[in-house]
This record gives structure tokens, sequence and C-alpha cells, in this order.
């Protein structure tokens, strides 16, 4: 059997933990990793619960290397976020110059993992209500502005992975002009939406099953109780942007598929909430759902580059396998919408369909 790797950082954590508390036994196991150079690590204390209750039998360690990430703008959206009233891990101890932080362990139950058909609509009516109570929170100047240039810069990961690298196709300077063209026509939907503060990845995966006040349930639990939370993480790349964004990162979401008429009845019933609560959505739902089905396109364009830029660049081919249903979200909407039609010609191209529906290039 080969001995196992160094890990130099594991080392320095757990340094760190036996000086915060020198009289207990912990161990440390992984509990998730992203699509960063974040890890996280569960830490089981040995000998049970600590004194302070509020800490509980398991902590979670973030584990970000310095020299790839930033762990102060998580600390300053957590602050957000937690004073915005939603369930966010609270931060017990902190060692920022070596990229850690010990937290509150929201347990390992995702949204993707619980949800069923029965219990949906109680966990997405959390959800937004969770989405509601951040938006309102929203003051200009606390977060970077999702602006022109952040939201052209990922539309550009499309054709600079998705298309540069991933499909076998030769890309034009028609077909580049022309999908500019409709860039700009993205944008302009975009950047017309009111500003809120915008989680920017609010769907399944990160968003916990979870019960404020507890460190975590047993796994295998999947229907909701009196009392459930939505826990919520990965909030880091938060910015202040367009208001349909989170609710098209959350239903329309890469990795789980729900039918359109039961999207469409709890996007309604976030829309009717937070028209009572103040909130600048349209006044008329019809141009709100424009809106969306466009931010989803402005996501599903970005997402598609990721995911070709994680397997391409980074070796990692977990995301290969969700591109399918982010690309017929693209379409869909593409679909629906005249002034889209050009991209979903160069859609066609790229899947080979062209000759199916009846044009060529």
């Amino acid at each position: 059997m080969p001995p196992a790797q160094a890990d130099p950082r594991l080392d320095a954590i757990a340094t760190w933990l036996a000086s915060l508390w020198p009289d207990r036994r912990f161990s440390l196991a992984p509990a998730s990793a992203d699509a960063s150079f974040r890890r996280y690590l569960r830490v089981n204390w040995i000998d049970g619960a600590t004194d302070n209750d509020t800490i509980g039998a398991t902590q979670v360690v973030m584990d970000a290397p310095p020299s790839h990430e930033d762990v102060g703008p998580w600390l300053h959206v957590q602050t957000l976020f937690h004073a915005a009233g939603v369930h966010v891990p609270a931060v017990l101890a902190q060692e920022a110059e070596q990229g850690f932080l010990l937290l509150s362990d929201l347990g390992s139950i995702t949204f993707l993992s619980a949800l069923t058909a029965s219990n949906a609509d109680a966990l997405y009516r959390e959800a937004t209500d969770s989405v509601i109570r951040i938006q309102l929170a929203s003051r200009s100047g606390q977060l970077p502005a999702y602006d022109r240039v952040l939201l052209k810069r990922e539309l550009d990961l499309f054709p600079d992975w998705y298309i540069g690298k991933h499909v076998p196709i030769t890309f034009s300077d028609d077909q580049r002009n022309t999908l500019a063209a409709v860039f700009d026509k993205i944008l302009a939907v975009n950047l017309a939406e009111p500003p809120v503060y915008v989680h920017r990845d609010y769907h399944s995966r990160n968003l916990m099953l979870t019960q404020p006040g507890q460190s975590s349930f047993a796994d295998g639990i999947a229907e909701v109780s009196v009392g459930m939370s939505v826990g919520i993480i990965d909030f880091q790349d938060a910015v202040y942007g367009p208001i349909s964004y989170d609710l098209a990162s959350l239903f329309k979401d890469a990795y789980i598929e729900w039918e359109e008429e039961r999207v469409l009845d709890w996007l309604v019933r976030y829309w009717e909430k937070a028209r009572k609560s103040g909130l600048p959505v349209r006044a008329d739902f019809g141009d709100f759902f424009r809106d969306y089905e466009w931010m989803g396109v402005q996501r599903h364009i970005k997402v598609l580059g990721i995911f070709a830029r994680l397997y391409h660049r980074d070796g990692k081919d977990a995301y290969l396998k969700d591109m399918p249903l982010v690309a017929r979200y693209l379409r869909g909407a593409c679909q629906r919408y005249r002034e889209l039609g050009p991209l979903l010609r160069l859609l066609d191209q790229i899947e080979n369909r062209q000759i199916q529906v009846g044009y060529t290039f």
C-alpha cells in the first residue's frame, strides 16, 4: 500500500485547532470541495460538544489557500447575509492569513439530495423566502457591481471555452459578429433590471436542509419537518445586480429539472411576495418573466463556458453530464424570443441540427 501523500495544509489546520482547544481530541474528514481551490473539512470532536453549546459536536473548516483564494469576500458577505436574517454558517474562529475559517456545520444534506416531488413546494418556498430577505437588505456600495463589464466577461466564456475548446466547429468572423450583437441585446435587458444583492450561485447544491441551532441532521432525511431552514453556502462571489438573477439560478438549476408549469407557479408566488414586500420587481408579471428568461440566457451561456473550462483546463469532467440540461434551458428561452433567433441558429449549428430544422448557413 503506497504511503499517504503529505498534506502540509492539513497539518497546519490540525495545529491551529489544537491551539484553540488544547485539551480536546478531534478528527478531520473531507466535507466537500467546490470548483475553486477551496476545500472543506469536517471537524469531529471525539469528546462530544465543546463547552460552548452553540458550537456543537461538529464544525467545518474552510481551507482557502491564500495564494489562490481570499477569505475576505466570504467574511463580508457572511456578515451581510446574516444581518439579512438568513441561515448562513457562523464564524467560530479564523486564521485569515493562512486562509482558515472554522464554521458552524450546516450538515451534509443538500437540497439536491433532499428534493422530492412531495417536498419541493415547501423547500422552494423556503428558498424564495430567503432570497426575498437577502434582497430586502440590499444597499448599494456593499458588494461589487454586476455591471456590463462583469456580465460580458462571463458571456465571453462561451466563445472562448465552449465554442473555442469544446465543440468541433470553426467559428467564423460572421458568427462571432452575430454572437456579439446577441450579447449586446442580452446585456441591455439584464442591465435594465433593478439591482439587489445577488448570491450568484443560488441552486440546489448550495442550499442545505438544516435547522437553526443544530449542527446537522442525520444522513438520509428527505422530508420537510416543522422548523426546517434553508442553509446557504458558497456565497463569496455575491454581487449587486439584476433582481431576477438568483431566481433564474434557482429555478433553471443545472443539476435538477422540474416541469415548467410547476416552476411558473413558484415564480409567480415569489413575484407576488416580492411586490408585497416592496421589492422593485416589475409591476407586470409578463415583464418580470421576460427579465427572468433573459437573465437565464446570460447565466446558461456563462455556465456552458465554465463547465467547458473546468473540463479542458482543470481536468474536471464531472460537469459534462450537466451540460445537456443547461443547453436545453438555453434553447428553450431562445425559442420564445424572436430577438434570440440568431443565437438559436448558432446553437443548431453547434449541435449539427441545422439540416433537421430546415435551413443551412
